[in-house]
């Protein structure tokens, strides 16, 4: 049996008119496609291709995401507020300043993305993945990355407020300058990652953490003491 062909949609500048009618009607390939400032919320893209793609302050409110694909898209300030994006998959993509709050990002999947500014306060979902992405200065206020494996992640400046890591392996990772107040670290394997300027003040936010002996050097050296 002949698999469908994808319907792929290239070259076009496309608004809320011509996108409900293929939404819902099974998935679409878009290529460099221009989506700048439309209105697509609540519109069903599940299981959809975006291919350099440019969605810049595009209002995706709401759309029905799940299992859609995004490769080198340019969408900086776009509004993924409340969408689906379960088993998404993201990757070198321009996500700068993206609002995805209270989207669910359940086995979701972000690669070699930028995503600084982005707003993600209330996210949800498990399993998801972020690995070299920059979420430098973003909101991620309560997320949970407990268990999770993260590499190459840019968190410096970010809002961790009550971030949950624990058991986590951060590997490559920068906490530098983020705000870690009630974040949860028990278990967490921190030994490749750049905590900043470790202070004694750091050591109840690191409780039950694993650091390196260079790690440890830092926070000891506040007391004076040296490690021979």
């Amino acid at each position: 049996m002949t698999a469908t062909a994808i319907p792929l949609v290239s070259d076009q500048s496309l608004g809320r008119a011509d996108l409900s009618a293929m939404a819902g009607k099974g998935a679409h390939h878009l290529v460099a496609c221009d989506l700048d400032e439309a209105d697509l919320s609540k519109l069903d893209f599940a299981g959809w291709t975006f291919e350099r793609c440019s969605l810049r302050h595009t209002d995706l409110s709401g759309a029905k995401l799940a299992r859609s694909t995004w490769r080198g898209c340019k969408a900086p300030f776009a509004n993924l507020t409340g969408t689906d994006l379960e088993e998404a998959q993201v990757t070198a993509c321009d996500f700068n300043n993206v609002a995805l709050r209270r989207a669910n990002i359940g086995q979701a999947r972000f690669v070699s993305t930028r995503m600084t500014g982005a707003d993600l306060h209330l996210a949800r979902g498990m399993g998801f993945t972020f690995e070299e992405v920059l979420l430098v200065g973003a909101r991620l206020p309560g997320l949970s990355f407990r268990k999770e494996k993260l590499v190459r992640l840019d968190m410096a400046q970010a809002d961790l407020t009550k971030a949950d890591f624990r058991d986590a392996i951060l590997e490559g990772c920068s906490l530098r300058e983020a705000n870690l107040d009630g974040a949860q670290f028990a278990g967490a394997d921190l030994r490749g990652t750049d905590l900043g300027g470790l202070q004694l003040e750091d050591a109840r936010v690191f409780r039950g953490a694993i650091i390196s002996r260079e790690q440890a050097e830092q926070l000891l050296s506040g007391w004076g003491l040296l490690i021979r």
